[in-house]
């Protein structure tokens, strides 16, 4: 399945390495669509792509991290 997010990086988190490190974590493949990042936020258009479990953990642990997340679509791309 894939899902598409946006993600919203704020002052603390926005120059850490979150995506590299919720790549080797989870078994997801990641594809930044589109990135715009400042000094004290960012946002990320990220598409994930993986089993559904593997996708509902990986958002959870991006939460966990402090980075918002928002889906683009509420259906999934493909199945």
């Amino acid at each position: 399945m894939k899902l598409r997010v946006y993600l919203t990086f704020n002052q603390q988190n926005v120059t850490e390495p979150v995506i590299w490190k919720l790549g080797r974590a989870f078994d997801v493949i990641t594809n930044i669509r589109t990135a715009e990042v400042r000094e004290n936020m960012g946002l990320v258009g990220l598409e994930l792509e993986g089993k559904s479990e593997d996708i509902e953990a990986a958002v959870q642990w991006l939460g966990e991290q402090g980075v918002h997340v928002e889906p683009i679509e509420q259906n999934v791309i493909e199945g």
